[in-house]
């Protein structure tokens, strides 16, 4: 495939092997290289709406066994979220192809998510659901896992808090654009609708990033290992030695279990906690959604400014602290006035996260071997999920039987409090590479022993 980095304005040839590009990309070019999270994400919100939904109003599974049901989806689907991404995003180090070495996979992978929604969306048995939400984890990880090294490959140190808001703006709208649609077909009966939008969207921002996005530095060479010894060296205990690394994955993921709560039972939360029926759930999923979105929207980019001066972690702190207040409002809402500002104030939140921690990520990570470290950051982002899934599936049953449905939902807003503060403490041993002057982060030297 031919490529002009020209017409990018990017006018300086790929960085080295593990050496961070010194050319400024123009705003353009980071939207272009951040616009893929913005289909990817979109798939989680329609995804994680659907089975909800399908759980709670299609008689799918036995009336107060739908957090079990859920459970057992998050289980089934753990292995492949957590094993394919770092693996696939390690290979993709060392692959040469003509389009460079990450792209062939994000093709790859998008395609097969396509053919995979359409399975979601007509399974008609929890089983069959399972399957393809299965083989969704399969395809679409396949697709993450190299994508995640085009930050680190593209962006000079200067702009990564900058690219890293782009990327967590583009997650918000992504989970704006999933739960809209998911809200619109939940209200027309229809979630075939939701899905076939949502794979137009993927396809559409894959290509934007196959087509316009330069291919990055060149593979690491393989020095005659085969690839089931590259694929093996993913899961090398090499990377215990980075001890900010590991530390800042344990942080990753309890911050994203709280950010979970909400989002992925927010259904059972409208419906057996607000008393909403069935056919009020799209407006009062579009207001929750409308306020956490503009919370997000307006603390991103000063966020991830504010952490180019101060520091990344003073500000993921903060964005705890905003995070267990929303869920406490949430949890204790008496009607869903209440539960809307507490939904902005996580809002807030996940949006800071979002974009301060992938600097963060993206500052301390061994440039070379991008794909590997970013997969395996993810491997923590989608371990969140199913975590926070599975507890708060089996909490939200033995609650609803012990106090009644409608504490089983808030009692499961109250688990991220604890796993906020668990990521708040895990967060004190990353040691921070020093600012620069231009706001990159400089060399950073070996780190300690953790305090």
């Amino acid at each position: 495939m031919a490529e002009s980095v020209a017409s990018l304005g990017i006018n300086e040839a790929p960085a080295a092997e593990g050496a961070r590009p010194k050319a400024d990309l123009p705003i353009g070019a980071l939207i272009r290289i951040s616009a893929f999270w913005l289909g990817l994400t979109s798939i989680d919100a329609v995804v994680n709406a659907t089975i909800q939904a399908r759980l709670e109003f299609e008689d799918i599974v036995a009336p107060g066994t739908e957090g079990a049901a859920l459970a057992f989806i998050a289980a089934v689907t753990f292995i492949f979220s957590v094993a394919v991404q770092p693996t696939v995003g390690s290979i993709s180090d060392y692959t040469t192809t003509r389009w460079g070495r990450r792209k062939p996979y994000i093709v790859f992978g998008a395609v097969l998510d396509v053919v995979f929604l359409i399975g979601i969306a007509t399974a008609n048995s929890l089983i069959a659901i399972a399957a393809f939400v299965t083989l969704l984890q399969f395809s679409t990880n396949t697709a993450r896992g190299a994508f995640q090294g085009y930050v680190p490959d593209l962006v000079p140190d200067r702009q990564v808090g900058l690219a890293s808001a782009m990327v967590g703006l583009m997650q918000v709208f992504g989970n704006v654009l999933g739960f809209a649609l998911a809200a619109i077909a939940l209200s027309q009966g229809n979630v075939g609708l939701a899905v076939g939008a949502i794979a137009v969207i993927e396809l559409v921002t894959m290509l934007s990033v196959v087509l316009r996005v330069p291919k990055g530095p060149p593979a690491k060479p393989r020095e005659g290992r085969s690839w089931v010894q590259i694929a093996a060296e993913t899961w090398g205990t090499d990377i215990l030695k980075e001890r900010s690394y590991v530390w800042l994955l344990v942080s990753r993921l309890f911050i994203l279990m709280g950010g979970a709560s909400l989002v992925n039972f927010v259904i059972f939360y409208l419906g057996r906690s607000l008393g909403f029926p069935e056919g009020e759930l799209d407006g009062a999923i579009l207001q929750l959604l409308a306020a956490a979105t503009l919370a997000a929207l307006i603390s991103i980019i000063p966020a991830s400014r504010l952490s180019d001066r101060i520091g990344r972690k003073p500000v993921i702190w903060g964005c705890t602290a905003f995070g267990m207040i929303g869920l406490v409002l949430v949890a204790l809402a008496p009607n869903l006035a209440v539960a809307t500002i507490g939904a902005a104030l996580l809002g807030s939140s996940q949006g800071t996260f979002l974009s301060v921690d992938w600097a963060l990520m993206t500052d301390i990570i061994p440039k070379a071997a991008s794909g590997r470290y970013m997969g395996l950051s993810n491997v923590v982002t989608a371990s969140s999920t199913t975590i926070a899934v599975a507890v708060g599936g089996l909490t939200m049953d033995a609650v609803g039987e012990a106090l009644g449905a409608g504490a089983g939902p808030r009692t499961v807003m109250l688990l991220g409090l604890v796993y906020f503060t668990l990521g708040a403490l895990a967060l004190r041993p990353v040691v921070e590479p020093r600012r620069g002057g231009g706001g990159g982060a400089e060399a950073m030297p070996a780190v300690p022993g953790t305090p």
